[in-house]
């Protein structure tokens, strides 16, 4: 697995014709991943609201007039709940999110135990829930938590004009917590927020060229919400929604650049057509989120993604993904 990806490198690959650039993507895919198989996966808000941080994208944030109300870490015993629905629904992982800058100690407790939970039911648990410091990774690895999230946004260039509250570098320091502690790492992005080519360049670049490529690769198409200030500034514009053949351009690049990871269609794909989405997973997307919702934006729903998996012939998940399956036999 490369990890010594030049930015022109990933440019000529943007720049190759569409159909020449998802021949080479979907050929990647099938050397790695079962091209018939995507993970069914689900995302529950734990913690909604009242986040100090200022991402310009975010309903959650504390600075934004989104009319999203804050809230207390949910119950313990309504979060497995709400696990137990999405196993007997089909997901494999179930992800959860705080909205948090970084969790208290005093909250670890509980999130300890909704982790564990969570495994205990059989599924493969995932967390976001900001800035983590090295000592409440490892106590997230003795729980059992399988992935944790914290996406890296956007190009570093570029990170500046998305959020201001904390840094690119702060992003990875994150990650390296995670790493050290022996979690698997989910980290991506958002494309759609008024970005070049140039920065979805870089945007790919920086996850394709860390020490470890990340086990799962979430590629969100920016939903715009209205009191957010992405939302504001984007509303009603030719940016509010990006190309959908750049959007598949992006996941081509990504699956090609990170062979093994598990790529994933997020938000935004509510607003796609079946057409847009089945181009993404000839182009290398493996995981989508399901459910109705994903934290507090609008989902396509279980009933409708299982008519369209139907219609391509595309078969949940069952297995271990390739990443990790190849790290188990090293």
């Amino acid at each position: 697995m490369r990890t010594d990806w030049t930015r022109d490198e990933i440019a000529a690959l943007f720049d190759l014709p569409f159909t020449d650039l998802l021949f080479r993507a979907a050929t990647v895919h099938r050397a790695h991943h079962a091209p018939d198989e995507v993970q069914l996966c689900t995302l529950l808000s734990i913690k909604t609201g009242g986040c100090p941080e200022d991402c310009g994208y975010c309903s959650q944030s504390a600075s934004a007039d989104s009319g999203v109300e804050a809230t207390k870490l949910m119950d313990v015993r309504a979060v497995l709940q709400a696990a137990a629905q999405a196993k007997d629904a089909g997901s494999q992982r179930f992800c959860m999110g705080a909205a948090w800058r970084n969790p208290k100690d005093r909250d670890m407790p509980a999130i300890v135990e909704i982790v564990q939970g969570v495994r205990a039911m059989g599924m493969e648990t995932c967390m976001t829930l900001g800035m983590l410091t090295p000592t409440q990774a490892a106590q997230l690895k003795d729980a059992g938590l399988d992935y944790y999230n914290h996406n890296i946004d956007t190009a570093p260039e570029n990170y500046e004009n998305v959020i201001t509250t904390r840094s690119f570098e702060e992003r990875i320091d994150t990650l390296a917590n995670v790493r050290e502690a022996g979690i698997n790492v989910c980290s991506g992005g958002i494309v759609g927020m008024g970005e070049t080519r140039a920065h979805r360049v870089g945007f790919v670049h920086a996850l394709a060229t860390l020490p470890r490529h990340p086990e799962s690769v979430p590629v969100n198409a920016l939903v715009p919400v209205k009191g957010t200030p992405l939302g504001d500034m984007l509303a009603d514009t030719p940016m509010a929604k990006i190309d959908d053949i750049e959007f598949v351009r992006t996941v081509a690049v990504a699956r090609i650049t990170m062979p093994r990871s598990m790529v994933r269609l997020s938000a935004g794909r509510e607003s796609m057509s079946e057409a847009t989405q089945a181009l993404c997973f000839m182009a290398g997307a493996n995981s989508i989120f399901t459910g109705d919702k994903l934290l507090t934006a609008a989902n396509a729903g279980d009933d409708k993604d299982a008519a369209m998996m139907a219609k391509l012939g595309l078969s949940p998940m069952r297995g271990e993904e390739p990443m990790r399956a190849c790290e188990a036999a090293e």
